[in-house]
C-alpha cells in the first residue's frame, strides 16, 4: 500500500490534517522534515490504512496566504489561492486601513483581490460611497450583497465558481453568514470531516476548504486580520498601492520612503490631488504599523 498518491489538503484539525484523495478524506501526518502544510496545498500521500495516511511532499504552490507566527516567522494559512474577496460592511464600521492592507498584501502576492459590501441593507452607505468609487477607479471589483435579505448573491456566487478563493475581513461584517448562504451544507461537510477524524467537534479556528456547487472551493478561515504585514517590504507595501505603481520610478531617489523624501512623487500626487489623499494617508499609517524594516 506504499504508493504515492495525489490529494487535496481540506483542513487541519487537532490531531493532524485531512487530505482528500479521490472521493474519500484521509487524517494524515507529515513526514517529519517537511515544511508546513496549508490548507489548498495539493500534497503527495501515501495512505496506511483506509482512513490514515502521511503527507511525503507538498506540490509547488501558485499563491500562498502567511499569518505571523512566533519569533518574527510566518507561517501558512492557505495556498493555491485564485482571489480573495475582502468583506466589510459599515457596521461595524467601515475599516478602510484594513482593506487597503488586504489589498497591498495582494498585490505583493499576485492574487486578485475582490471587494465586497455586505449589509447593503443598511441606510448608511452614502457616507462611504466617495471611498468606494476611489477602489473602483483603480480597477477592483465591488459587489455589494446582503446575505440576510439575500440581495446580489447570485452575482457573488457566479464569480465565486471554478477559483478556489478565500474571505477575510474584520469579525462582524457577516463572514459566516456569507459563508452559510453559499454553502448550505456546511455544517454537513464540516461533521463530515469531524467524523472521519474521529475528533468529534471540528474546532472552528482551523481554515477549511469547502466545494463549491458549480465547481471550484471556498476556503473558510475564521480569525480577524489573519493576513500581516510581516513578510512585506517597504517597497512591496509602496507596490501594493495601485495607483502608486507608475509613480514610483519617477521619485528622485530609488530608495524613496514616500514620507519626506525630496522630489517624492507619489506624496506630490497626493498633494495635487492627482491620487486620492486619504489612501496615501492610510499608507503612510501601514507604513508606520510596518515590522521593524531593515
Amino acid at each position: 500500500m506504499s504508493d504515492l498518491v495525489e490529494g487535496l489538503v481540506v483542513s487541519h484539525l487537532g490531531q493532524g490534517i485531512a487530505v482528500e484523495v479521490s472521493d474519500s478524506i484521509l487524517l494524515c501526518q507529515t513526514r517529519r522534515k517537511l515544511e508546513t502544510v496549508a490548507v489548498g496545498d495539493q500534497v503527495m500521500v501515501i495512505q496506511s490504512s483506509a482512513d490514515q495516511g502521511r503527507i511525503e511532499k507538498i506540490l509547488p504552490r501558485r499563491s500562498v496566504l502567511t499569518r505571523p507566527s512566533r519569533n518574527k516567522k510566518t507561517r501558512p494559512v492557505a495556498a493555491n489561492i485564485d482571489k480573495i474577496y475582502v468583506i466589510f460592511a459599515t457596521e461595524p464600521h467601515c475599516d478602510f486601513l484594513l482593506i487597503d492592507q488586504y489589498l497591498a498584501i495582494c498585490e505583493s502576492k499576485n492574487i486578485d483581490a475582490v471587494l465586497v459590501l455586505n449589509k447593503v441593507d443598511l441606510n448608511n452607505l452614502a457616507e462611504i460611497e466617495t471611498e468606494l468609487q476611489q477602489y473602483q477607479k483603480l480597477g477592483y471589483k465591488l459587489h455589494k450583497v446582503s446575505a440576510i435579505k439575500d440581495i446580489g448573491m447570485t452575482e457573488l456566487k457566479a464569480a465565486l465558481n471554478n477559483q478556489i478563493s478565500i474571505f477575510a475581513g474584520q469579525s462582524g461584517v457577516g463572514k459566516s453568514s456569507l459563508t452559510n448562504a453559499i454553502i448550505p451544507d456546511k455544517q454537513l461537510k464540516t461533521n463530515t470531516v469531524s467524523e472521519i477524524t474521529k475528533h468529534g467537534r471540528h474546532t472552528t479556528t482551523a481554515a477549511t476548504l469547502y466545494h463549491l456547487p458549480e465547481g471550484g472551493g471556498l476556503i473558510d478561515s475564521p480569525g480577524v486580520a489573519i493576513f500581516g504585514l510581516a513578510d512585506l517590504t517597504e517597497q512591496q507595501l509602496a507596490w501594493g498601492y495601485r495607483e502608486f505603481q507608475p509613480l514610483l520610478e519617477l521619485c528622485r531617489f530609488s530608495d524613496c520612503r514616500h514620507l519626506k523624501d525630496k522630489g517624492c512623487a507619489v506624496r506630490m500626487a497626493a498633494e495635487n490631488g492627482d491620487i486620492s489623499k486619504q489612501r496615501y494617508q492610510r499608507f503612510l499609517k501601514l507604513r508606520e504599523k510596518m515590522p521593524t524594516s531593515h
